[in-house]
């Protein structure tokens, strides 16, 4: 065999060999949520989740994402689903974006709140940590109910001892520019103020490298 050709082999096993611990040692961050995170109504590289993936890519390789959100979904769909979710992807960490269409269909606050503590529970059987975003309703749901909704959130943060996004559209949420054309959902002009706002709270959890 050629020497230079035998020289090339040699090099790029040995770069093979280099790069395959890296692949193998990557850890998965699972996205559990519902449209907001599934990138409704957009091209999948402009949702916030792609954002960050991108972002991991960059800065932190060793981890890579899995998104398992679901337009629609609620708090009891995710419950009925998430043991199957950690037990095909074993996350190190759970991005927890579940309650919007619980609050929007004016659902029982207590089931929701059970919902989210039996996903966490889940989680912790899996050695996995929770990352939990907050969600806010529009004024027009009254003001009992939406306070009472918002702190279910941070309720559970608390008592849990979990890291808490307070809400996911902050800092835009009353700028119907940065909406599509239902008003629930955001654009893409939003993905990048969301995947920074989730990146801020996500960055301690990371382990060293």
């Amino acid at each position: 065999m050629d020497a230079e050709l035998v020289s090339m082999l040699v090099r790029f096993l040995i770069a093979l060999f280099l790069t395959l611990p890296q692949m193998a040692a990557a850890a998965t961050i699972l996205v559990f949520g519902d449209s907001l995170s599934a990138g409704y109504g957009l091209p999948l590289e402009q949702g916030w989740v792609s954002l960050l993936e991108r972002r991991l890519r960059d800065e932190r390789p060793d981890y890579k994402i899995a998104n398992a959100s679901i337009s629609g979904e609620t708090t009891g769909g995710g419950r009925n689903r998430i043991e199957a979710a950690l037990e095909a992807h074993r996350p190190a960490i759970v991005i927890l974006a579940l309650g919007a269409n619980d609050g929007l269909r004016g659902q029982n606050l207590e089931t929701m709140r059970a919902n989210l503590e039996a996903m966490i529970e889940s989680c912790r059987r899996f050695k996995t940590k929770v990352l939990l975003i907050g969600m806010r309703l529009p004024p027009n749901y009254g003001a009992p109910y939406t306070e009472k909704f918002h702190r279910v959130f941070a309720g559970i943060a608390r008592e849990r001892k979990l890291p808490l996004v307070p809400f996911m559209l902050d800092g835009f949420a009353e700028n119907h520019e940065y909406f599509q054309a239902d008003g629930i959902h955001p654009t893409a002009r939003a993905q990048p103020l969301i995947a920074e706002t989730v990146w801020k709270a996500l960055r301690p959890l990371l382990k060293r490298e």
